[in-house]
């Protein structure tokens, strides 16, 4: 699964890809850019002591949300580690589960933001915040409290090639400090990129490379 990360939309936190072997310690290169996205978990709950009639006004409420989210300038996803749309199509799949209380069920989705611009964390923050507002409550389904925000980047493997010149940049300075007797060699190239948040908006997509110290011959 970690191989094919790469090339999704994936959720970025202060954790980094499950890589087992891969050094744990962020490089001091790395390229850092806005995310694509800023993204809220979300989740909507019903308590009607009828089984059916609860469940139905779960998913209604999704619907509407669904429904919705274009004139607010979200996005509903789902998905722990890669990001996935919420559909008009799919969202009957959605699992349910119990909301710690008997006669609860409880759905839970993510809302997106595109971030760039003049869009910014704070505001996308502001803007899931009146999305989540705006959608009626069905029954005795409503909307839950909501986690942190937290990024997503699209494909992080597409910045391989910036992230490699941005290390190689930063080599050859080293080199160039140390002087005619020493020189550097890069060792890690061969793995995949990793991410890791740098900001409310930014990500860092690095390399776990190492960078070693060798007298030229």
């Amino acid at each position: 699964m970690a191989e094919d990360d790469g090339m999704a939309e994936v959720i970025v936190t202060a954790t980094r890809r499950d890589s087992d072997g891969f050094d744990e310690r962020v490089p001091a290169v790395g390229l850092k850019r806005i995310a694509d996205f800023a993204v809220q978990e979300v989740s909507i709950t019903g308590d009607t002591r009828d089984a059916g009639k609860r469940i139905a006004e779960v998913y209604q409420m999704i619907e509407n949300a669904i429904r919705l989210a274009p004139k607010h300038g979200v996005q509903l996803a789902y998905g722990q580690r890669t990001v996935e749309p919420l559909t008009l199509q799919n969202y009957k799949t959605l699992a349910l589960s119990g909301a710690g209380r008997p006669d609860t069920s409880r759905a839970v989705f993510l809302i997106k933001v595109p971030l760039g611009g003049t869009m910014s964390g704070v505001v996308a923050e502001k803007k899931i915040a009146e999305f989540i507002k705006a959608v009626e409550p069905v029954g005795r389904a409503e909307f839950g409290s909501a986690d942190d925000l937290t990024l997503s980047v699209v494909a992080p493997d597409q910045y391989r090639g910036a992230v490699a010149d941005a290390i190689a940049a930063d080599a050859r300075t080293m080199a160039a400090k140390l002087g005619p007797d020493y020189g550097v060699e890069i060792e890690g190239l061969n793995r995949p990129v990793e991410w890791t948040r740098a900001s409310l908006s930014e990500v860092l997509l690095y390399i776990p490379y190492k960078l070693v110290v060798v007298p030229k011959r």
